[in-house]
């Protein structure tokens, strides 16, 4: 009989961790799993699919707040009573924050285990509970093991699995159906830096603004979602003052990423390293997938994924003049571009496969139920 688990996640209205989620679940084995998907809040983008690959599609209240400790427990049981009926045997939460009332939650509905997924660099003493309190940690990235997991009490509790990404989605045989050079009149024989990363400060873009404008005739195009008014206002200022609107281009929000990256000769992600958040990129990994030449800070998560020199550069995070001799290499050279793109390419199909990320997740499963 197939294990139930229940798949936890805020919502799916921001639906990057949403969509790895679904990835996960859409693939597992149904002889083995029976996965249920629990929301706080409907009303996403991905609700629809849930509905239809997930045997239950809920919406409860899977945390609480900690405070008043005194009455935690009670409420915690109280909070677990509509998930008794389903016997769950094991909760795998996606939950991105420091949250330690869903694992109380979970053993009082009569979960055997709770796992979570680390995604990030964030850690505090609410982390260090968190992680004592499940079964397991999946983490993304070698740093998240060495810095975090590997104390006395947490030894042996870490798993890494990083993320991963559809490599025939995200390919070098996807077709420029954007068409993006033609609608800002940008030649063939012009070099195109592409970051996809939504507009906020944790991701470096003045950094990569400061550094593209060493290099004329590169043009560079930022994909992604004004989330900070203030920082995205900071970047069209440092784009006017240093006179770069007809090369600097800032695109939006991106739905057809593939289609963008096909007419990009580089992929660059600037991560600044003073909130060394990133737990493993997925734009690099799309980016890579995509054959693309890719140049990133020397961060957490970007330092597993790529070797420098290898399959990719590695830039000091926030150093204007290492990240301009990167791109300044990589725009000189259609060679080092083209064989960097291929050994990107061939990093994630060995170690980044959809395929392989859910083979490690159930292992992880019946290693816990068994």
């Amino acid at each position: 009989m197939p294990v139930p688990v229940l798949f936890t996640i805020p919502n799916f209205i921001t639906a990057g961790s949403g969509r790895a989620m679904m990835n996960i679940i859409e693939r597992l084995d149904r002889d083995r799993f029976a996965p249920a998907v629990c929301v706080l809040r409907k009303g996403g983008s991905l609700d629809a699919e849930a509905e239809r690959v997930a045997t239950r599609f809920l919406e409860a209240p899977f945390t609480l707040e900690a405070r008043p400790l005194a009455s935690l427990a009670y409420r915690a049981w109280k909070a677990a009573q509509p998930f008794r009926r389903y016997r769950f045997a094991l909760w795998h939460s996606f939950h991105y924050l420091d949250d330690y009332t869903e694992p109380l939650i979970a053993r009082m509905a009569g979960a055997r285990a709770w796992i979570y997924t680390k995604k990030n660099m964030g850690w505090r003493r609410s982390w260090y509970v968190r992680s004592l309190l499940a079964r397991r940690v999946a983490a993304q990235n070698t740093d998240i093991m060495t810095r975090f997991l590997d104390r006395p009490a947490l030894r042996g509790r870490g798993r890494l699995i990083p993320p991963s990404v559809d490599a025939s989605q995200y390919s070098p045989e996807v077709p420029s159906r954007l068409q993006m050079r033609r609608k800002l009149a940008i030649g063939e024989d012009q070099v195109v830096v592409a970051c996809v990363a939504q507009l906020v400060p944790v991701k470096g873009h003045p950094t990569l603004i400061r550094a593209a404008a060493r290099h004329p005739g590169l043009h560079l195009w930022l994909a992604g979602s004004p989330l900070d008014q203030e920082y995205t206002r900071s970047l069209e200022a440092l784009i006017r003052e240093l006179n770069l609107q007809k090369r600097v281009h800032l695109l939006g929000g991106v739905a057809d990423v593939p289609a963008l990256l096909a007419e990009a000769d580089v992929f660059a992600l600037p991560t600044w390293a003073k909130w060394r958040i990133e737990g493993c990129p997925i734009a690099l990994l799309e980016a890579m997938a995509c054959a693309k030449a890719c140049v990133a800070t020397d961060v957490p998560g970007s330092r597993d994924v790529i070797v420098n020199g290898a399959n990719g550069l590695l830039a000091q995070p926030g150093d204007v003049d290492s990240l301009a001799h990167a791109l300044g290499l990589l725009a000189s050279s259609q060679e080092l571009r083209r064989s960097l793109g291929a050994a990107a390419r061939r990093r994630v199909l060995e170690n980044y496969t959809l395929d392989r990320e859910v083979r490690q997740y159930e292992d992880l499963y019946s290693e816990i139920i068994s």
